[in-house]
């Protein structure tokens, strides 16, 4: 990181739906700067230290991650906690139907995907200091707990199909099978992938990452498989096959081979469970967007999804019965 010059500038990046991110460019150099966003914040939200600790132990591992710079939790500098990254100068997907991709490059990409799932999920905390970084007991039991909380803490309207949906998941529960680093939020559109190769340069997003259950965090980014593009950022009316996508089983299987695992048990209910959970953060993001600290223009659009999530979740649910 060389000596900067002025003037900085600074760059809105968009995408992200909770913490607002900037390029900063000074002379040819670029890094990023991602800050908690203004206003009242929920307890334990927006933790930017936590995504700079966890970047930080994953430097050396085959988890590709940006080289951090700074981690700032002075308020008194920009009036919020901030840390700086290098910028990576890649691809980013946000429909993982991947439209204008060749089909062997789809097959390619979601190799790669597979391959840096297993990656997280096979990374061992205390060998690269993240011991303590979260409670792995009781996991599924606890992320309940916490996103019906956080869900009832941002209710903007009544949706039926969430509460239903709450109860059913507190009544089914199974126990967390195992134990590992899980990223929180692993979608295609959280990974950087090199600008003409099918391989990811950097996962980012890193803000719900904690210590807990593998299969929810895989079961969490297969879900794009079951929801439709209108739901959120699915792929569900696309015909997969002609498209050279494997399908969510082909995903899975490949999944538990790298890892070494076995398919969940519980898959199903591990779906439902997601698609609560990304309710809950779509309520949150809509929440934020009426309240005027938002951190992305979209915000309202893509919060009022929170009913449409709820509504494939119990419908998941009744389908089991």
């Amino acid at each position: 990181m060389g000596p900067l010059q002025a003037p900085l500038q600074f760059m809105p990046l968009t995408g992200g739906q909770s913490n607002p991110t900037y390029r900063v460019s000074s002379g040819g150099q670029h890094w990023v700067l991602r800050s908690q966003p203004g206003g009242a914040l929920l307890a334990s939200a927006h933790a930017v230290d936590r995504e700079y600790r966890v970047m930080q132990a994953l430097a050396d591992t085959d988890v590709p991650v940006p080289r951090m710079r700074a981690l700032c939790t002075d308020a008194s500098v920009i009036g919020r906690s901030f840390y700086v990254m290098d910028f990576i100068d890649g691809r980013v997907f946000m429909d993982p139907s991947l439209p204008g991709v060749s089909v062997p490059e789809r097959a390619a990409i979601y190799a790669e995907l597979q391959r840096v799932a297993a990656a997280i999920h096979g990374v061992q905390p205390e060998t690269v200091g993240l011991q303590g970084f979260g409670r792995p007991e009781n996991y599924r039991a606890r992320q309940l707990q916490r996103w019906a909380s956080q869900y009832r803490a941002t209710q903007t309207e009544e949706i039926a199909a969430m509460d239903r949906l709450i109860d059913w998941l507190q009544d089914k529960a199974p126990s967390s099978a195992s134990t590992g680093l899980v990223h929180g939020d692993l979608r295609l559109d959280n990974m950087i992938f090199h600008p003409t190769q099918p391989r990811v340069l950097a996962v980012i997003d890193w803000e719900l990452a904690t210590l807990g259950d593998p299969e929810v965090d895989f079961a969490y980014h297969c879900m794009a498989w079951r929801l439709t593009s209108q739901e959120f950022r699915g792929m569900r009316e696309h015909d997969l096959t002609a498209l050279g996508i494997p399908s969510e089983h082909a995903h899975l299987q490949a999944w538990c081979r790298l890892t070494g695992r076995t398919p969940p048990p519980h898959w199903d209910y591990l779906m439902a469970f997601n698609m609560f959970r990304l309710a809950a953060i779509l309520q949150g993001i809509r929440f934020r967007a009426l309240q005027g600290n938002a951190a992305s223009a979209d915000a309202q659009s893509t919060g009022a999804r929170a009913r449409l999530l709820a509504d494939a979740g119990w419908r998941l649910v009744q389908a089991l019965a």
